[in-house]
């Protein structure tokens, strides 16, 4: 199985930005607990991280042609903003789940809204890093029972 996990804009500066939404760990910090985890499953996974929104696209679109079975998805940002990654994420028409490192329904009004949620098969929030993890389980269920 073929997992890629797309973080979006400012998740790069994890254990900098805002410790008290999104703890002290670091962006590599993260990868490697997903790439142990994966390992441990005997799941093939590649990461992207981008601050640019067409960058988020293409890597979207990319995965038709890659061997991706699944994508977990952290638009950041962009989950409040972008009907592109919603329209990329319909397009491709591969399982995906939405992930948060906070607790976005206790934040600013405007994180209520997400643009990618209605193409995600699950949407995990206020788990932390573990989130992710979560994230794998739920894609590879719902890989294994389409199969």
């Amino acid at each position: 199985m073929n997992i890629c996990v797309i973080n979006g804009p400012n998740l790069n500066l994890l254990g900098v930005r805002e410790p008290q939404h999104y703890g002290n760990g670091t962006y590599e910090a993260l990868l490697q607990k997903i790439q142990t985890y994966c390992e441990q499953k005997g799941i093939n996974v590649t990461f992207y991280q981008s601050n640019q929104e067409g960058d988020l696209v293409d890597r979207i679109q990319a995965a038709l042609k890659d061997g991706t079975d699944g994508i977990i998805i952290n638009p950041a940002a962009y989950t409040h903003t972008s009907v592109a990654l919603l329209d990329a994420l319909k397009a491709v028409s591969l399982p995906a789940v939405e992930v948060h490192i906070s607790k976005v329904e206790e934040r600013e009004d405007f994180r209520q809204v997400s643009f990618v949620r209605s193409a995600c098969i699950a949407t995990i929030t206020g788990h932390g890093f573990d989130g992710y993890l979560e994230a794998v389980d739920i894609l590879c269920r719902h890989i294994e029972e389409t199969v």
